[in-house]
Formats: C-alpha cells, sequence, structure tokens
C-alpha cells in the first residue's frame, strides 16, 4: 500500500489559532494560569469554540515567542504530513487595530514561517482573511495589507464567518483590491449556507478557491458551474462532520464532487478543534470514503496547482507526485505523535465555526439527499 505522508501535498484551508498543537495549548494555558479549567473533555459544540477561544486568547495576549511557537510548530506538522508547501489563514488585525503595528505582526508570521519552512525543506505562505461579522472597512484594510505583502508572503485572500448571516456583497471592494494585486480569491462558502452563497463566492467575490464548499451539491446546476470553470473546493471531511455540515462521512460529497468534474482540495480546517491532521484526512477519504490512489494523487496535484506556491515547487511536487502513484508498495507510515489526540466527539447536528455563533442545523435539504444517493 502506497504511503500517504509520502505523497506530496499542499495544505490550503487551516486557521493557524486553530492548527495549534494540544499539548502547546495544555502547557500555554499552565502558564497563562487562567485557562486550565477549559481544558479537557468535550461535551458540546460550546467547549469546541470555547477551547478556539482559548487557543486564540493565549497567541494574542501572550508574549510574542507564543505566535512564533504556534507558527514553528503549524510547519512543522505540515512537513511531517507530507505538505510540500502551507498556507494558513491568519489576520493580524484580530491582534492589533494599528494597521502599521498589524503588517509588522504579518511580517513576523511569514519570516518565521519561510525560516522554518527552508530548514524542513518546503514552501510556505499567507492566505490573509477578513472576517465576515466585522465591519467591511476592517476587510478593506485587511486587502490593503495583503496586497502591500502579495509579493512577498501573503498568496491568497479569505473570507471567515457564517455566511448564513454575513453575505458576500459587502466584501467586494476588499476583495477587488485583493485581486488587483494578483492574489487567490479564496472565501470561505457552501458550509454554514446552501448553494446561493457559493453562487455570492463566484459572482460577487470571482473566487477561484472556495474554503469549503460542500453544500454546492445541493444543486447539481452550480456542480456543473464549479466543474466547468475549474473552480477549486478546498474541503475538510471531518470539520463537516463534526459541525454537523454533513450528517456522516458515509454521506459526504467528496466523491459525487469529485465524479462530476469539481476540483477538490482535502485540508484540516481546525485540527485543535477536530482532531485530524492534513494526513489524517488523506487516510479517511482512502479508507471512509473510497477515494482510490489515483483520484488521492489527483487531489494532491490540484491542491499544489492552485496553491500559491512558486512554479518550480509546483512542477517538482507534480513530478513527484507521479513518482508517487508509480510505486505501488511503500513502507508503512506512523501518525505524527505531536499532533495525536482523542478522537472528536460525535456532536448533536450543530453549525458554526469557532468565533462565530452555532445555530442549528437543519437536516440536508432534499437535493442532497439526492445527490448522496445517486449511486
Amino acid at each position: 500500500m502506497r504511503s500517504l505522508a509520502r505523497l506530496p501535498k499542499a495544505h490550503l484551508h487551516l486557521h493557524l489559532e486553530g492548527a495549534m498543537r494540544p499539548a502547546t495549548l495544555t502547557e500555554l494555558a499552565g502558564e497563562d494560569g487562567r485557562h486550565q479549567s477549559t481544558l479537557g473533555g468535550f461535551t458540546s459544540f460550546e467547549d469546541f469554540t470555547s477551547l478556539f477561544r482559548v487557543a486564540a486568547r493565549l497567541v494574542r495576549e501572550g508574549p510574542r515567542e507564543n505566535l512564533l511557537r504556534l507558527v514553528r510548530e503549524v510547519v512543522e506538522d505540515a512537513a511531517a504530513d507530507g505538505a510540500v508547501w502551507i498556507e494558513p489563514h491568519f489576520n493580524p488585525l484580530t491582534y492589533v487595530d494599528d494597521p502599521a503595528a498589524a503588517l509588522d505582526l504579518l511580517d513576523v508570521v511569514i519570516d518565521e514561517g519561510r525560516r522554518t519552512a527552508d530548514r524542513l525543506g518546503i514552501g510556505f505562505g499567507v492566505v490573509m482573511f477578513a472576517r465576515r461579522n466585522a465591519d467591511p472597512s476592517e476587510a478593506v484594510e485587511a486587502a490593503r495589507l495583503a496586497a502591500r505583502r502579495a509579493d512577498n508572503g501573503v498568496v491568497a485572500f479569505g473570507l471567515a464567518g457564517d455566511e448564513a448571516h454575513f453575505p458576500a456583497e459587502p466584501f467586494a471592494e476588499a476583495f477587488a483590491i485583493a485581486r488587483a494585486a494578483g492574489l487567490i480569491s479564496a472565501p470561505h462558502a457552501g458550509e454554514l449556507a446552501g448553494p446561493a452563497s457559493v453562487r455570492a463566492a463566484l459572482d460577487v467575490l470571482s473566487a477561484r478557491r472556495i474554503a469549503h464548499g460542500v453544500r454546492a451539491v445541493e444543486d447539481p446546476a452550480l456542480v456543473a458551474r464549479l466543474a466547468a470553470e475549474g473552480v477549486v473546493l478546498d474541503v475538510c471531511p471531518t470539520s463537516n462532520i463534526a459541525l454537523g455540515v454533513v450528517k456522516s462521512l458515509s454521506v459526504h460529497p467528496l466523491p459525487l464532487l469529485l465524479q462530476a468534474g469539481v476540483r477538490c482540495t482535502l485540508n484540516a480546517d481546525d485540527p485543535l478543534l477536530f482532531g485530524a491532521g492534513l494526513l489524517q484526512e488523506y487516510e479517511t477519504a482512502r479508507t471512509a470514503l473510497a477515494l482510490t490512489d489515483p483520484q488521492l494523487a489527483d487531489v494532491a496535484r490540484i491542491s499544489v496547482e492552485s496553491s500559491g506556491a512558486p512554479r518550480a515547487i509546483v512542477e517538482d511536487a507534480v513530478t513527484l507526485i507521479g513518482d508517487w502513484l508509480g510505486t505501488p508498495d511503500q513502507a508503512a507510515h506512523s501518525p505524527n505523535p505531536r499532533r495525536i489526540v482523542t478522537a472528536a466527539p460525535v456532536l448533536s447536528p450543530r453549525r458554526g465555526h469557532p468565533g462565530t455563533d452555532a445555530t442549528s442545523s437543519p437536516a440536508p435539504s432534499t437535493s442532497m439527499q439526492k445527490w448522496n444517493h445517486a449511486g
């Protein structure tokens, strides 16, 4: 059996603070002294969002070394999972209000990420994101900051938060600034809201990659459009199950999207919350979603080709992916021990994301059920 750890891949949908190692969270919380009671077992979605906020607070309010350590460890974990490129989502305006200070903080993350990536022989970039639940003027400022580093560390511009309550239209100006600077448009959509949010990402924000996007499967015409236009969906199966976006892995739409010709990548979203890192997502796709090795190789190739990685990294990775597919028997690879956590508990179907309010999740629509059972 081919080792998925040896399959070159890119990690494109990963929130920096949500990728903190559990052991690091425990250690930093112990040093801080204010958050130890939050650690432990989880019984609800609110526990998960609380954990994310704790992790973010420990980084934002702690010494600068906490942020540097987080960046180093996130890059190290990506390399251990076989990534040749990683571009975590980050917004320095959630740390400081002053644009000049935010730019300095962005440079700190870029420099530390590149330094660690160089040491490990991989590449690093940043997806600068705006917050849907903040004033759109903040998104414009974030886009301007991203544009100033468009040729030096920032590779894409995203939009995170609850698309069901905060539509795309107020953020058109910010995305226009980002696209003019040559950044990839990569907003979240099709997770907390249905096909309409995906269409808005395409029509209003000119998305070339969409974080999640799986609820596009509820509209076959939209699926056909995604395939025809070559738009990439950065899919996170474990997150989708934990947040009730999809009922179970047995009906996850990724295989159907691939069958329809939609370009998709595999990602971990928030490993601290959901327990699975990048390699585990590939393993899940193989074992639970029954993706074949040629399909997994194609997913990995798309992840690299649709990333902001330099051409040399892309070309080398594509060659190595072909080599991987041509080598059937490889030694087994143990999971990254630094990322191992207990499995995420089964939650009642709730939707939401760290930093947003969870709302009740309705059952999948009739159209989605038809796709799920279409064969």
